[in-house]
């Protein structure tokens, strides 16, 4: 007893804080290393998640006009894969007639930023710049090994990326059928006392899944037509093909934009110039500080707010742990499970 009274309560509580602090951090650990073992599985399932988020209104408005659900997920599905299509089509379709003489516009971008780099205000001399061209070589020649053994891999990518495809499709069709089902059988694997607060936890983390995902598809729009808008604006080809890939790449929080912003400035750099490179850059910054300033609040809500320290720190974490998988995913399940547990915390009356 004279032992334990010797220990203050201030130092109970946090003895009793910091043990279950460790469980947690260790379930989670364990569940983000089983997840790390199955990307194959984990992966397709997440994006059909996403997707049946996508296309639930979709399917609920079909079914309102009396159509079978077989049916109106098989339309569904079937227009968004139309849509998919539609985007690749016209990114070919304009790329090859954009990238005609894309070897010599190359080339005369690299002499166009040469002199500008040689010409005031910057004035750097022939020998740095050979110098960089030189350190830039050799970077390159080191990569090379890295790429010729990388693309002994891309048979075994391939298919794994056909299986994906197959079961995220898979996935979709019967998340799309039965997932009410299929929630109603996970819980009824738990205690009794467990499944009302899971059940509002899903429910809330179900609906702002939803939200999310549309909210994002409006905002990942925006951002096309804003950049697509400041290409036309700069007269650059290829117009088509940036405003799908931002379109694109605007899933992807922050890497998105700075992948997809670097797309259009060296599109910006080959065709016409530095100077328009440049404007370009800025174009872009703007669209996304419109985008993170006006647009998220505005169109996503209280509902599915997340703080922009989480969205880094958690983009962060899941490009550490799973890659662009992790960066892709990291954002929706934040703002689901917050919802989701807040909801649990509620009093049901």
């Amino acid at each position: 007893m004279a032992g334990r009274d010797d220990v203050t309560p201030g130092m109970r509580i946090a003895a009793a804080w910091s043990w279950r602090f460790l469980a947690v951090a260790a379930a989670l650990s364990l569940v983000v290393r089983l997840v790390s073992l199955v990307p194959v599985v984990v992966v397709p399932v997440l994006i059909a998640l996403l997707l049946t988020a996508l296309l639930t209104p979709l399917r609920d408005r079909l079914e309102t006009l009396r159509w079978p659900r077989w049916l109106a997920v098989l339309v569904s599905i079937l227009a968004l894969l139309l849509a998919l299509l539609g985007l690749i089509a016209l990114v070919v379709v304009q790329s090859r007639s954009g990238f005609s003489g894309i070897g010599q516009r190359t080339l005369d971008a690299v002499d166009d930023v040469e002199q500008w780099l040689q010409g005031p205000p910057l004035s750097f001399s022939d020998v740095q710049l050979g110098d960089w061209a030189q350190q830039a070589v050799s970077w390159a020649d080191m990569q090379a090994a890295t790429v010729a053994s990388g693309a002994l891999a891309v048979g075994s990518q391939v298919v794994e990326v056909f299986a994906g495809t197959l079961l995220t499709l898979f996935s979709l069709i019967f998340l799309l059928l039965d997932g009410r089902r299929i929630w109603d059988w996970l819980l009824r694997l738990l205690p009794a006392r467990a499944r009302p607060p899971l059940e509002r936890g899903g429910a809330a983390g179900w609906r702002t899944l939803s939200q999310f995902v549309r909210a994002q598809l409006g905002v990942a729009a925006i951002n096309a037509i804003g950049i697509g808008i400041g290409a036309l604006a700069l007269q650059l080809p290829l117009v088509v093909p940036i405003a799908i890939v931002v379109f694109l790449g605007s899933f992807v929080p922050i890497l998105g934009a700075i992948i997809t912003g670097a797309l259009a400035a060296l599109v910006a750099l080959v065709f016409s110039g530095p100077v328009a490179a440049i404007v370009m850059i800025g174009v872009v910054v703007l669209v996304h500080l419109l985008e993170g300033h006006v647009l998220q609040p505005l169109i996503l809500g209280t509902a599915v707010k997340v703080h922009p320290l989480a969205v880094v720190l958690g983009v962060a974490t899941g490009l550490e742990v799973a890659g662009l998988a992790g960066a892709l995913f990291a954002v929706p399940v934040i703002a689901t499970v917050n919802a989701g547990i807040t909801a649990m915390r509620e009093d049901p009356a």
